[in-house]
């Protein structure tokens, strides 16, 4: 197996909807080709927590993977986001998302464990069901500590040793078990690629990683592949920097009351970047409000994050 490679930036991309509420195809086709147009993006993660992926009905799911493979014509993979909440339901979802176009897959958890935790073996089944039945390549979805599903150390190494497991996404938040477990998991398997989830805080994160899986991805790409760069050359100041430079629109998108909130700041951010005319949304998301986004706004101004087709016209 040819493992995907995401030694760089993997946006998760938002669903871009109509004024009317349905999936609207050309705006996310734009919103793909523009992620894609950069040097330094790997992959497209589509149909995650940022995508509203769980807010979509399957028909409309496999119609945006068609319509995101189709836009990016082979230059990256696209990788799904697997939430049915049983195993075989989500080995079933995958393997239509495999046949839609998908190569990868970002499995989540149930999300009774959230709630519940999860019985021991129980996750290590998830991953290698999703395999068998479908092929795609997996990602390890490792989530905040704070959570009943987020897997302890052992189970973590039971599934990056699984075949088909290429990769890690990890949003521990946790950083005394960032330093144990990172380390663990690349002696397990030093083919494992460890991307980085952590939105709103990266920087302590960026010297340990291959590359981000991120929904920040969306709105400051090109930011982001520098800091992957700077974190990759053990360049703190460097990484420093920009990280400070994107601090302001941290703040207004990611420092929030809840992290749900971030994907409605998300589609804010790229109106104004000019990829989205509107940042329309579905139940249960609500809106920001206008003093929210005129501080987003107002945040991309203090960054220095101009609109694309501004730098277009510049260069």
């Amino acid at each position: 197996m040819q493992s995907m490679d995401m030694r760089g930036l993997s946006p998760a991309p938002v669903t871009a909807f109509t004024r009317d509420g349905e999936v609207d195809h050309k705006a996310n086709a734009k919103l793909a080709k523009w992620l894609v147009s950069m040097e330094g993006v790997k992959s497209l993660v589509i149909l995650g927590h940022a995508g509203e992926g769980t807010f979509l009905t399957e028909e409309e799911r496999l119609a945006l993977i068609h319509t995101y493979v189709e836009a990016v014509d082979g230059a990256v993979p696209i990788i799904a986001g697997i939430t049915g909440e049983g195993t075989k339901v989500a080995a079933e979802e995958a393997r239509k998302c495999k046949a839609a176009g998908a190569t990868g897959a970002l499995v989540y958890p149930n999300h009774g464990w959230l709630r519940f935790g999860f019985q021991k073996g129980a996750p290590q089944d998830r991953y290698k069901a999703i395999w068998q039945e479908s092929g795609l390549q997996c990602i390890l979805f490792q989530y905040p500590d704070a959570t009943k599903a987020s897997y302890d150390l052992d189970t973590q190494l039971a599934i990056a040793t699984q075949e088909g497991v290429v990769a890690t996404k990890n949003g521990v938040r946790n950083m005394k078990r960032w330093y144990v477990e990172i380390p663990e998991l690349k002696k397990a398997n030093p083919k494992l690629q460890v991307l980085s989830c952590h939105d709103e805080w990266l920087l302590p994160t960026m010297f340990d990683v291959d590359g981000l899986l991120v929904g920040y991805g969306n709105i400051a790409p090109e930011l982001l592949i520098e800091l992957i760069k700077a974190g990759k050359a053990q360049d703190y100041p460097e990484a420093r920097k920009i990280f400070e430079r994107l601090l302001p629109v941290t703040r207004a998108v990611y420092h929030r009351g809840s992290h749900m909130e971030g994907t409605v700041a998300l589609k804010l951010g790229l109106v104004h970047r000019g990829i989205l005319d509107h940042a329309t949304i579905r139940e249960p998301l609500k809106s920001l409000g206008e003093k929210a986004e005129a501080e987003i706004f107002a945040a991309f101004d203090a960054a220095g994050i101009g609109r694309v087709d501004q730098l277009l016209a510049a260069e």
